[in-house]
């Protein structure tokens, strides 16, 4: 199972007010946020995408409709 938290005056304080036995053994990863310069916010999908965001060009006008005939041969609904 796996416990989120965050550290707080350098103690571990798990979410959801999760108690654990005194004495059980855990494991501590810290996990990196994406972009620092956002303050702790998630980048927006345009954000993470806006590198690529116009870059397709010669696509069938049709492809967001018929995606599954383009990738795998289905007939055109």
């Amino acid at each position: 199972m796996i416990y989120r938290g965050r550290v707080k005056n350098g103690s571990i304080v798990l979410e959801d007010q999760v108690t654990l036995a005194e004495g059980t053994p855990v494991t501590v990863r810290p996990v990196e946020l994406p972009d620092a310069s956002h303050d702790g916010e998630v980048p927006t999908l345009y954000e993470r995408f806006q590198n690529v965001i116009g870059k397709a060009s010669d696509l069938p006008a049709d492809l967001a409709e018929q995606h599954d005939h383009y990738l795998y041969g289905t007939s055109r609904s």
